[in-house]
């Protein structure tokens, strides 16, 4: 049911949408998404309780194109916007952590690419948590999964 408000939302054009000057915009759809000069992949690590259970993503870029990333969380109804990570400078990998229950609220995700800093020249975004992303008991077995993910699917690769 969740999901098809969230669809309806997007349909409807409730979603924030960027700002003139601030890049392409692609939805991630899937927990690998791949991209010109960038890679990211989901995965959640389950805790004893959901307050410990969190979903990671890992991105890596390459090539230089972007040199930073941030993070937002978005309330589709109130279009409420909240940094999970900010402006940030790339250099290789970078894992970004949320508690799995802040998709409750929160359920968007953007990750903007940033070259310089201050210009946004690329947005992936995700209605939610991929359907698609593993679970995993461990730190070792997500940690695992992650770089295997990044390795076969590479920044620019299709996943």
């Amino acid at each position: 049911m969740a999901r098809a408000v969230l669809m309806a939302l997007a349909i409807l054009g409730a979603w924030p949408v960027p700002a003139a000057g601030q890049g392409r915009e692609l939805h991630g759809e899937n927990s690998v998404f791949a991209g010109p000069g960038v890679t990211i992949a989901w995965g959640v690590r389950r805790g004893a309780t959901e307050e410990e259970t969190e979903v990671v993503v890992r991105i890596v870029v390459s090539g230089g194109a972007y040199t930073h990333l941030d993070v937002d969380m978005v309330d589709p109804f109130t279009r409420e916007r909240r940094a999970v990570l900010p402006a940030e400078p790339l250099t290789g990998a970078l894992d970004v952590r949320s508690p799995r229950a802040s998709f409750a609220d929160f359920p968007r995700r953007e990750f903007r690419f940033r070259s310089p800093p201050e210009e946004s020249a690329l947005t992936v975004y995700y209605l939610g948590v991929p359907d698609t992303t593993p679970e995993f008991t461990s730190e070792a077995a997500l940690a695992a999964y992650l770089a295997d993910a990044v390795a076969k699917t590479g920044p620019g690769r299709a996943p």
